[in-house]
């Protein structure tokens, strides 16, 4: 085998096509930090698909563990588009996860992934504003605004993940009232997008929906019969649609929280009903859904699987929205 690691020929190891034989091979190479090795290893793996052996799960591994713990050269050679299919998040992130930017960007193939990649660093703290990056790919700021929240990021190792949720709040109960629902087809779905993934790979569900009055009518309108609440920030409001977005829910491909951002900054315009001047200068964002109220809210449901339930309110136009989405292992 490659580079001091005993043993059979890494040919013999993919022909063999014995997964768990694979899958300790990749951490060998991993330990004694063959990269090159690993990529050989993904590539025969590859290769072996065209003569019928499902070798796939061996080459996605390799892919992650290659973004996760090679050096930019090499966790940089994987952002490609199809490549970590199967990983445990999508390849961007991961990168991000362990690389400075200043690592990776030298070896970024320039286009969306690296693109992706560089937004995936800015959640870490990185200032990018003045790199070269395809600004159309997300169109929001390649630096964090002072009132954005810390948004919840994954966390990868070398054979776990964790994709942890904002922090719960504890919820009082409130009196529901009735309100007169409106067809605001644009935020609901800008809402309802937060969490496609979720019913489209998975099995999740989820309803929103737009009222003339306050958040209580708006909860009430998803046929709610009792209900509890915490208001809560602008800020924890945009982190909590960020988390779902970034997710696939209980069994679709997670999207990443670049991508999760993106999608909260958008819903948020829409709430601010200003996506017709998309993009909006960035403050202009802030100070948009800061005039808002907003509420985490359940209905005395156990909170279990994938769950985000918001409502917003906005006390100069009279309007207000609901979103209920879950999905379940």
């Amino acid at each position: 085998m490659a580079d001091g690691v005993s043993g059979p020929s890494l040919a013999e190891v993919v022909e063999q096509g014995d997964l768990d034989q694979l899958v300790r091979t990749v951490d060998q190479l991993c330990a004694t930090r063959d990269w090159d090795g690993l990529v050989e290893l993904r590539d025969r793996c590859r290769w072996a698909l065209e003569r019928g052996k499902q070798l796939w799960p061996a080459a996605s591994l390799a892919e992650y563990r290659l973004a996760l713990e090679a050096p930019g050269q090499w966790a940089a050679g994987v952002l490609a588009e199809g490549a970590g299919r199967f990983a445990l998040g999508p390849l961007p992130e991961v990168a991000a996860s362990t690389h400075t930017w200043a690592e990776l960007v030298p070896h970024l193939a320039p286009g969306p992934l690296a693109a992706i990649t560089a937004h995936e660093r800015v959640l870490r703290g990185e200032d990018l504003r003045d790199e070269d990056i395809d600004r159309r790919v997300l169109e929001v700021p390649l630096t964090l605004m002072s009132w954005e929240p810390k948004y919840p990021l994954a966390e990868y190792e070398e054979d776990k993940a964790a994709f942890p949720s904002p922090a719960p709040l504890a919820l009082s109960p409130i009196e529901l009232e009735n309100g007169d629902v409106v067809d605001d087809r644009a935020t609901t779905d800008a809402l309802l997008a937060l969490t496609t993934r979720w019913a489209v790979e998975s099995n999740g569900r989820s309803e929103a929906v737009a009222v003339r009055g306050r958040a209580p009518a708006a909860i009430a309108a998803l046929g709610v019969r009792r209900a509890r609440v915490a208001e809560i920030t602008a800020a924890d409001g945009l982190a909590w649609m960020a988390w779902a977005a970034a997710s696939g829910g209980a069994h679709g491909r997670r999207r990443g929280m670049a991508t999760g951002r993106f999608d909260a900054w958008w819903a948020a315009v829409a709430l601010a009903d200003a996506l017709d001047d998309w993009p909006l200068p960035p403050d202009e964002v802030g100070d948009s859904i800061a005039a808002l109220r907003w509420f985490v809210w359940d209905a005395y449901e156990p909170e279990t699987g994938w769950v985000v339930r918001l409502a917003v309110e906005d006390p100069d136009e009279g309007m207000a929205w609901a979103v209920a989405a879950t999905d379940q292992a």
